[in-house]
């Protein structure tokens, strides 16, 4: 192996008990994916040649939410030694024998870190010539932090870890931001020797720089301008904080490519959806996992789609979307629901109050208000009235409606399926059709209205309703 190959050790081992979770602290979610997951999308996209993830605590839960999204990661598992030292000592054991390359160490908590400023880093690194090199920043207030202690000449002299510093050291504002590149060899030589002689009781990789600098090495320091990198999460509060930079980046990068955001601050995209030049997102919209939306679609005010696709110049506002299609200059909205399988064609129309789930509606068609369509297919130019309801479940399984071009149903409508109208069909206001209705039929449900005359004045006497009818009648 060349001196320029790299591995990538992502340390995801701890329990987080600041978290105070069930769910491991490296798979709470931002941006639609974990923590460590953004920091895996980004380890990738620097092309190394061995990207390794240290797992031990809920390790079979840590491995199953990321294998599918990473499939060429390896998993090491890390023993009972506790601490960073030792998590990439099994990691570095893992990598093939020979390696004789530079190892980069993440945090798994740590998303915001961008590929632009690990290849910086790494590229400092291997210009300085030297066996490690640590990512530093200067921060207002460095609590919780590893600090830098430098020596006379300004050079790393060591790192004093939170618990483990003297209140002079605890002033230091320069922090250890959790992020390195070693040389392997150096690694190799060094981290037998770190002990667990410290108040956590854990193996340092912290201490590897010190030893260094106390045989003579020198250690470099890569400051980063922008500090918001190196954030990791701890928890909850730091969660929101981080999942808000995150989102303060997506917004922008989207601005910059042409997209109306009107409010950036009431506005959540996840780092998986697309959008074309001239989107126009309104305020209060959340565009989640992998959304897409065409150029000239306005999504919003106070609207969430969830794995949704929008076509050009369609509108969705004050409405939820999740797993449907949504055809271009299609409106849907507002206060509708469109569930899991709906696809929507092009120029159609779901309105107000509008529920639908696994429906394909045509092109040109329309369920403008106050229905619920379900496991139904329908033609083109269909326009069902207010109130048609497709009742799909027999209270054991679900059936399907077919319904044909430029079928027209009247208000208050219920198809009971399995049910079947041809092309042309029309049905009555108030109609329940249990029947199949040919091509170019009316459909109707018809029962005589019968009026009992004085009912009101017998069943309700001394009520208000008693009183106007006794004078209706004896104004006739």
């Amino acid at each position: 192996m060349t001196e320029n190959t790299l591995a990538i050790v992502v340390l995801a081992a701890g329990q987080g008990t600041r978290m105070k979770s069930r769910l491991p602290k490296v798979l709470h979610p931002i941006a639609g994916r974990p923590l460590v997951g953004h920091v895996l999308t980004t380890a990738e996209r620097l092309h190394a040649d061995h990207i390794e993830v240290v797992v031990r605590h809920e390790r079979d839960q840590v491995v199953a939410a990321l294998t599918g999204d990473h499939p060429g990661v390896v998993f090491v598992d890390q023993d009972d030694v506790p601490g960073t030292g030792r998590a990439v000592q099994v990691a570095l054991d893992a990598l093939p024998a020979g390696f004789d390359g530079d190892v980069l160490v993440l945090s798994g908590d740590c998303p915001l870190a961008d590929a632009d400023t690990l290849s910086a880093f790494v590229a400092e690194h291997r210009a300085a010539a030297v066996p490690a090199t640590l990512m530093t920043a200067v921060v207002a207030d460095p609590t919780g932090y590893g600090r830098i202690v430098r020596d006379a000449r300004g050079d790393v002299d060591r790192i004093v870890e939170q618990k483990d510093a003297t209140a002079e050291e605890a002033a230091i504002p320069e922090i250890n931001a959790g992020m390195y590149v070693f040389r392997a060899a150096t690694l190799r030589e060094y981290l037998p020797a770190v002990g667990v002689d410290n108040a956590q009781g854990e193996m340092y990789l912290t201490d590897v720089p010190g030893m260094l600098r106390r045989d003579g090495a020198r250690v470099a320091a890569s400051v980063v301008s922008d500090v918001t990198v190196t954030f990791g999460v701890n928890d909850r509060a730091q969660l929101a904080e981080v999942g808000r930079l995150m989102n303060e980046r997506i917004v922008r990068r989207w601005q910059r490519d042409g997209v109306t955001i009107q409010d950036p601050a009431t506005t959540w995209i996840d780092d998986d959806v697309t959008l074309a030049p001239d989107v126009t997102i309104l305020p209060n919209t959340h565009l989640l996992r992998a959304s897409t939306v065409a150029g000239g679609a306005t999504i919003g005010p106070d609207t969430t789609l969830v794995s949704t696709e929008v076509g050009e110049d369609a509108e969705v506002r004050r409405s939820e979307a999740t797993l449907a299609v949504i055809g271009a200059r299609a409106t849907v909205g507002p206060f509708s629901y469109l569930r899991a399988g709906t696809t929507l064609g092009a120029d159609g129309k779901i309105g107000a109050y509008v529920e639908t789930k696994n429906a394909q509606i045509g092109d040109g068609s329309k369920v403008p208000h106050l229905s619920y369509v379900g496991d139904a297919t329908v033609g083109r130019g269909v326009n069902l009235g207010a109130s048609t309801i497709t009742a799909n479940y027999d209270d054991v399984n679900k059936h399907r409606t077919e319904i044909g071009d430029e079928v027209h149903t009247g208000s208050h409508t219920v198809l009971v399926a399995p049910v079947r109208l041809g092309a042309g069909a029309k049905t009555a206001a108030g109609a329940v059709v249990r029947k199949d209705v040919p091509a170019g039929a009316l459909a109707m449900s018809v029962a005589p209205q019968r009026n009992v005359p004085g009912w009101v004045e017998q069943n309700r006497a001394g009520t208000a309703a008693a009183d106007a009818a006794a004078r209706a009648e004896s104004a006739e």
